[in-house]
């Protein structure tokens, strides 16, 4: 006997709900998520009438949800908001070549202005040329760090006034446990924030709308609804360390479904003793970018690869760091110490 929606108990029930273990037809699965969405949106007071806001658009799953859930929102609830899609191109052909097109599509299919910058144009390195200096170990620390960077200076450009990304429940409740394995402080306190307030002159204010959203409803709408987005890992993900925090994760959602929102309430009221040591946040005085040290991680990256030094940038080198803030060449020695790192 078929099983009628727990909802409207007019429908024939077509999923039952992650998150909820609800069972729901299609029409009230849609309506949920989307009130659910717009409820973090009021509740956070996300957005101000009259924003242009930037959609941080890889044409992946979360990021087409977002764009799709936020013009649909905006017109529904009145936001008032002017919406732009904003994208990176990494240089990763095989993978970011072929994401872009699906980007272009949804940029058509929402009618939304599109921004791409690209590595190659704001670095003058593609990720497939920092693989080929540095490997598949430590490839997503250059790449996350330029990424952020790039994603501000497309919203710089766009002239945005604030920037949102598609990060769901399952991404913030991995960050959360990283942070937690790493001793990370610092990180652990802002990972778990909806939104950040501008931390200076080039960094644009972000937002998550889909905080709460389970990774596996946000696949379930755009299948439902009919989507159109990539759906292929990065090439050069395998061996990253967000890796095994995710199967950690899925092997906790698998035994108990509120695991994920757990861990983000934990997360969010973590509170760190008086006399702990927090980094100051600064800027870089190379390139003006927000960083504790005087070089940001950026440049210090940048630095190290176009001194055919990739190790440069990967662990703590902060003496070496003074020595490129002044313009002084590396001593044999030190160049050797860097070469022999293991990655």
């Amino acid at each position: 006997m078929p099983i009628l929606c727990s909802s409207c108990s007019e429908k024939r029930a077509v999923l039952k709900r992650p998150k909820t273990g609800h069972s729901l037809c299609k029409e009230c699965f849609f309506w949920a998520f989307e009130e659910e969405v717009h409820q973090t949106i009021v509740a956070a007071e996300l957005f101000k009438p009259k924003e242009v806001v930037g959609i941080a658009a890889s044409g992946g799953k979360d990021s087409t949800v977002l764009a799709h859930v936020m013009k649909l929102l905006n017109e529904r609830y009145n936001y008032g908001l002017q919406l732009m899609l904003i994208s990176v191109d990494e240089g990763i052909t095989g993978y970011r070549d072929d994401s872009l097109e699906t980007v272009k599509r949804n940029q058509q299919q929402y009618e939304l202005p599109l921004k791409i910058v690209s590595y190659e144009e704001l670095y003058g390195w593609t990720m497939d040329a920092i693989v080929k200096q540095v490997g598949l170990k430590n490839n997503c620390t250059f790449c996350g760090v330029f990424r952020r960077q790039a994603l501000d200076r497309g919203a710089i450009m766009l002239k945005v006034d604030k920037i949102c990304t598609g990060h769901n429940a399952d991404d913030v409740a991995e960050t959360v446990l990283m942070n937690v394995l790493r001793g990370d402080i610092a990180r652990l306190r802002r990972c778990t924030t909806i939104s950040t307030a501008s931390e200076g002159d080039g960094v644009v204010p972000r937002c998550k709308p889909l905080k709460y959203a389970y990774e596996k409803e946000i696949v379930l709408y755009a299948y439902f609804k009919k989507l159109d987005y990539f759906s292929t890992e990065c090439i050069y993900s395998p061996n990253a360390y967000r890796g095994h925090a995710r199967t950690f994760l899925k092997d906790l959602e698998s035994i108990r479904p509120s695991s994920i929102v757990d861990i983000i309430h934990s997360g969010e009221n973590l509170s760190v003793r008086e006399g702990v040591k927090m980094p100051v946040q600064g800027t870089c005085t190379r390139c003006g970018y927000i960083s504790s040290q005087a070089l940001c991680k950026s440049c210090v990256l940048l630095e190290g690869l176009n001194r055919g030094l990739p190790k440069l940038g990967i662990g703590k080198h902060h003496r070496l760091h003074e020595k490129l803030l002044s313009q002084q060449p590396l001593t044999d020695n030190e160049e050797r110490k860097l070469k022999s790192v293991d990655f």
